[in-house]
C-alpha cells in the first residue's frame, strides 16, 4: 500500500488494523466494512487495500472485483435487511476520505441516493423534484456522447 507519508488515511489505517472497523468481507485485494455515518442501517463500503485516491485510477480488474464483492454484499443485504422496496444502491462519489470506495446502501426511498439538485422540501418532507433539473437538448446530448465515444476509441 503506497501512501504519501504526509497524509493520514483512515482507510489505510483500517487495512493495516491501526483503526477499528466492523469488517464484513476481506480478501487479498479488498476489504468491506460498515460505514460510520450511514444514510440507512446496513450501509457499508468496499475499498481496495492499496491506497488509490480516485476510483477511476483503479485498474479495471480490481474495479471489477470491487463491484463483484459489492454485488454479493448487495444481494445479501437485500435478503437479510429486507429494505423496502427491495432496492440496493451503489455510490462512487469521491468525497469524504481520499481513498477510493464503493458505498452500498439499502434503499427505502429514492432520496437515500440522489442529488440534492433534484430534491425539494414540502411541508417538512423531502420530495423528488426532477423538474428542477435542466433538460439538455438532444443536440447537446449527442455532441457530448460523440465526444466521449470518440475519446473511448
Amino acid at each position: 500500500m503506497k501512501q504519501d507519508q504526509n497524509l493520514k488515511c483512515v482507510f489505510c489505517d483500517i487495512v493495516s488494523e491501526q483503526e477499528p472497523a466492523s469488517i464484513i468481507y476481506e480478501d487479498e485485494k479488498v476489504v468491506a466494512f460498515m460505514d460510520l455515518r450511514p444514510v440507512r442501517a446496513g450501509q457499508c463500503m468496499v475499498i481496495p487495500k492499496q491506497h488509490i485516491d480516485h476510483f477511476t485510477d483503479i485498474a479495471d480488474d480490481l474495479s471489477a472485483h470491487i463491484m463483484t464483492v459489492g454485488q454479493k454484499i448487495g444481494r445479501t443485504m437485500r435478503e437479510t435487511l429486507n429494505p423496502q422496496p427491495l432496492r440496493i444502491g451503489y455510490v462512487v462519489h469521491g468525497f469524504g476520505v481520499s481513498h477510493a470506495h464503493l458505498v452500498i446502501v439499502p434503499q427505502h426511498t429514492e432520496e437515500d441516493i440522489t442529488s440534492i439538485e433534484c430534491l425539494d422540501v414540502k411541508d417538512g418532507a423531502i420530495i423528488p423534484a426532477y423538474d428542477k433539473l435542466s433538460v439538455p437538448t438532444r443536440d447537446t446530448l449527442d455532441k457530448t456522447a460523440s465526444m466521449l465515444k470518440n475519446a473511448l476509441s
